[in-house]
């Protein structure tokens, strides 16, 4: 197959890098174990006890892995054949290199059945990558995203995608991705504790930081509103700066409506029960969505320079009100059912995405306007 580019590389690293933070999370207590040799942690212990969610986790979490590893050889140009190894022995490595690691985690166990259920996803990834090449199917892709997006629009459509998994994670406000204040609360408490201990040796007293700001209050109706309107109409900017047609745009933006009204069922399912699915749709959320389903479609008409730019303006706004929003306690509790729970595994990787996405959008739409400018 000629080289061509491809989305797959994008979402490999990006998803490997995920998959190594859920793997290896809470990152704490990292020591050698006691009484064992290099040659004693080579080995994985086999575990019998695993539940059913936890091997169709990890056999289906690295089958993506193989697709999207065997997706990007073949559309880079190499052979088929080297794309099958790729696709099934890269994958099983790096489940056996992070599960040697969790050897030196205390909260962590390494399993060889884990190794081995996510060596067999890959394979079945990989196999499965290679039957869509058979049929056909890359070659549909392609003339497809050639007919609805712009060139050099891999980032974004990988950006787009991302997009549901980020709306999973339990959010201060719907569809209010973006808070990134918990990551860094620890290095924020760490700069303190140095400050206290520079202080107590130094006897020129070191500048004072910002003592911490009270709790934020809830924030009102209107606030809550617009905050909700920024969260739909930021993806759908974006999906409008690299689609081509009006009729097209227009179906990206409905589109987009539609899975964030599925993802925020679905997160509010996982995380209150599903007797609760549809408590988010409430008087100040369905107004604020709809009038964002609305602007979104008139602002289909806009070039896509102006329609980066605005992307840009609403996620700057959107940060900006969700990093104001408080922690309730009913999200705190549905947060700490996440980490102790059977959701442990997904946590690292939907909590990431929501953090970041945001951030990651404006530095794509940036570069963007940079390059055409």
């Amino acid at each position: 197959m000629k080289a061509t580019r491809t989305l797959a590389w994008p979402l490999a690293v990006v998803y490997c890098v995920l998959v190594a933070y859920a793997s290896l999370y809470p990152f704490s207590g990292w020591r050698w174990p006691p009484g064992h040799t290099l040659g004693d942690l080579m080995r994985l212990p086999w575990l019998p006890w695993a539940g059913t969610f936890d091997d169709l986790a990890n056999w289906l979490g690295y089958a993506l892995l193989g697709l999207l590893m065997y997706t990007a050889f073949v559309r880079s140009g190499r052979p088929w054949q080297h794309a099958v190894v790729a696709g099934c022995l890269w994958p099983s490595l790096f489940s056996y290199l992070l599960e040697w690691a969790q050897h030196f985690l205390p909260t962590r166990v390494p399993s060889a059945r884990d190794w081995a259920l996510n060596s067999a996803g890959a394979v079945c990834g990989a196999t499965m990558a290679w039957l869509l090449q058979a049929t056909g199917f890359f070659g549909w892709w392609q003339r497809w995203r050639e007919r609805w997006f712009c060139p050099d629009s891999a980032g974004a459509i990988a950006l787009l995608v991302l997009w549901p998994l980020a709306l999973l994670f339990p959010l201060p406000v719907p569809l209010g991705v973006g808070q990134i204040t918990e990551p860094l609360r620890p290095i924020l408490d760490h700069i303190a504790g140095v400050q206290g201990l520079l202080g107590s040796a130094s006897p020129v007293p070191p500048p004072s930081l910002p003592s911490p700001p009270s709790p934020p209050s809830p924030l009102s109706p209107v606030r809550e509103s617009l905050a909700i309107m920024l969260g739909l109409l930021a993806p759908s900017l974006l999906a409008i700066v690299v689609t081509r047609s009006l009729g097209q745009r227009v179906l990206m933006v409905l589109g987009a409506a539609l899975v964030a009204v599925v993802a925020t069922t679905l997160s509010t399912a996982l995380n209150f029960s599903p007797d609760h699915a549809l408590a988010w749709l409430t008087p100040s959320s369905v107004p604020a969505a709809v009038a964002a389903l609305a602007v979104a479609i008139v602002l289909s008409l806009a070039p896509a320079r102006l329609a980066a730019a605005l992307a840009l303006v609403c996620l700057t706004a959107l940060i900006g009100l969700v990093l104001q929003a408080p922690s309730d306690p009913y999200r705190m509790a549905s947060l700490q059912a996440w980490e102790q729970g059977r959701f442990v595994r997904f946590h690292g990787l939907a909590q990431w995405v929501g953090w970041l996405w945001p951030h990651a959008a404006m530095v794509w739409l940036l570069m963007r306007l940079m390059r055409r400018s």
